[in-house]
């Protein structure tokens, strides 16, 4: 697949690194703040180590998707995220992602230079989908019960993979009435949108039945409350544990898994892969 000039080949697990430039995230905690201002430099910094430990795409992400976090205006967004992605694609010869479901900022990142928008709303939001379109970037479209703010009061499944089976044919339907190649596409389950841990190990165990749409398959698991509540870890103590389930992903069809902790997944998919292939 090409990210805007950024050949990818999905058939060879790929990891995503996560840049946070908001100051609330739930993994870092907003690190990349310093008086309440966005450091760029230090985000091309934290980029540069996670692409020098293997990270295909980094994944820029502007406003916060943790349940209950706030929405912020779209002038807030683009500050936050323009400068960075602009930065990455001068310095990286990899892809960069736009984590965000506002239409101003999909137009606005892929003018940045971004080769793939991921929201976390596929496309729901008014105006996002032509937006997206207009780009003519691929898509990762995840799978989410609600929205962020209140996503975990008590998200309920008549039939797990029945439901997200339904959303995605509907958000793929859509895609492609306003023009968007079905080639283009990546679906991400959504682990930890509007999902219970119940749901979430059910949405693992079986993961490869998402192979049916025959397209690739995004999963980002990282630092995530399923992992914490099985282990009872904070979130700075959930790296065994997201290899554990970056693994078992790749061995249900996962194309990409998105990190925070890209040097010891890139080492775990590999050795997974070799064995995988043998």
């Amino acid at each position: 697949m090409n990210f805007a000039g950024v050949e990818l080949d999905l058939n060879l697990p790929q990891v995503m690194g996560v840049v946070n430039v908001t100051p609330d995230s739930f993994s870092d905690g907003g690190s990349l703040y310093a008086n309440d201002a966005l450091s760029v430099a230090a985000a091309v910094d934290r980029a540069a180590i996670m692409v020098q430990e293997g990270a295909s795409i980094i994944d820029v992400g502007g406003e916060s998707t943790r349940p209950g976090a706030d929405a912020v205006s779209v002038d807030e967004e683009l500050s936050r995220v323009v400068p960075v992605i602009e930065a990455l694609r001068s310095r990286f010869d990899v892809a960069v992602s736009i984590d965000t479901s506002t239409p101003q900022v999909i137009t606005c990142a892929a003018q940045a230079g971004t080769g793939l928008i991921n929201d976390v709303r596929a496309l729901q939001s008014e105006g996002a989908l032509q937006a997206a379109a207009d780009t003519e970037l691929p898509i990762c479209l995840m799978h989410i019960q609600g929205e962020p703010k209140t996503m975990q009061q008590e998200p309920y499944y008549d039939d797990l993979f029945a439901d997200i089976g339904s959303y995605f044919e509907q958000r793929i339907q859509a895609c492609q009435a306003v023009g968007i190649d079905r080639d283009k596409l990546i679906l991400d389950p959504g682990f930890g949108f509007g999902k219970t841990l119940q749901h979430n190990l059910q949405l693992l165990q079986s993961m490869q039945r998402l192979q049916n749409f025959n397209l690739p398959v995004l999963v980002g698991m990282s630092r995530k409350s399923m992992i914490g509540n099985v282990l009872n870890k904070p979130v700075d103590g959930r790296l065994y544990g997201g290899l554990a389930v970056a693994v078992l992903a790749l061995e249900r069809g996962a194309a990409i898994v998105r990190t925070h902790d890209v040097g010891a997944t890139v080492d775990a998919l590999k050795m997974t892969q070799a064995v995988l292939s043998s």
